[in-house]
């Protein structure tokens, strides 16, 4: 297979690195000493700094007045409504529930695809998200089991608009990634996304207490803002500037994936059948997705 575009790949490969090694490295720091909406301002705020202060170093890009609109919405959705509903919705539910929901994420993409952006489903791209989708699914529920009770019904709830509005922000971004440079978009994405999360999380920044905070946890919080949040929110734009929000989707089953290896090289867990199976239908998936069939297929409607 020849993989068009290797640098987008590279990119996207790159931000879901960053993302698998999240869960281990920002493990601790909510609640006990940041809670989720102060961690999400301070997201949104070093964010749109230091985007800012890198466009300075480049070419300076107008929006055109018609695009406004899905810029401010992709803001919305991207950087506010996506983060509060996924740190909230983990608050009222488990991390097994919240890893199934969200490994779900390239399943809207692909619907969404199809009819915001006339993204076609192609055989190819339905046989890779089912391949990806199990694999993911089968490691994650390997270490635990999915619940549908009562007392996470609400978080699970949460995790799925947030996985929905993750969805429609690649989505929705995709046409502007013609127009614009990365840099350009994802500025003006943050600088929205900071404006629409400032009123509902000013009040848990202002009573933290940032004195009493270790320096083991100021690290992770800044693998949070430089790496999961300025970098990998980059890598991604990067990445939709060239290859499909589908396919750009399909390397989030890579997370559990990379979570898994971080433990093993850690010794916190061994290999064992259920990784190299999941290993395996994994990449057969994002494989499919990202392939280019020589013979142009009818799309599956």
């Amino acid at each position: 297979m020849k993989i068009y575009n290797l640098k987008a790949h590279l990119a996207v490969l790159g931000a879901n690195i960053i993302f698998g090694l999240n869960y281990v490295i920002a493990k601790g720091i909510m609640p006990v000493w940041m809670e989720p909406r102060a961690i999400i301002l301070l997201r949104a705020l070093s964010a749109t700094v230091i985007f800012w202060i890198a466009s300075y170093f480049f070419k300076k890009e107008k929006i055109a007045r018609k695009d406004w609109k899905r810029l401010i919405l992709a803001s919305f959705f991207g950087v506010a409504f996506n983060q509060i509903m996924f740190f909230e919705g983990l608050n009222l539910t488990t991390p097994i529930n919240a890893s199934i929901i969200m490994v779900g994420t390239p399943i809207l993409v692909l619907v969404m695809s199809h009819f915001i952006i006339g993204d076609r489903i192609t055989l190819y791209k339905l046989i890779g998200i089912i391949l990806g989708f199990s694999g993911a699914a089968f490691l994650i529920l390997n270490n635990g089991h999915f619940s549908l009770t009562s007392d996470t019904a609400l978080g699970n709830f949460m995790v799925f608009l947030n996985a929905s509005s993750y969805g429609l922000f690649l989505v929705l971004v995709k046409p502007l990634m013609y127009r614009y440079e990365p840099l350009t978009v994802i500025k003006w994405v943050f600088t929205f996304g900071l404006v629409f999360v400032t009123p509902v999380s000013i009040g848990e920044i202002i009573h933290t207490d940032f004195s009493v905070i270790p320096t083991d946890i100021w690290f992770s919080i800044g693998y949070v803002i430089f790496f999961t949040t300025v970098l990998a929110y980059f890598l991604n734009n990067y990445s939709l500037k060239k290859i499909s929000p589908s396919a750009t989707s399909s390397y989030i089953y890579l997370q559990p994936f990379i979570a898994s290896v971080v433990a093993l090289a850690a010794g916190k867990d061994h290999l064992n059948i259920t990784e190299i199976v999941s290993s395996v239908l994994v990449f057969s998936g994002v494989y499919f997705v990202i392939r280019k069939p020589k013979l142009k297929k009818s799309p599956i409607s």
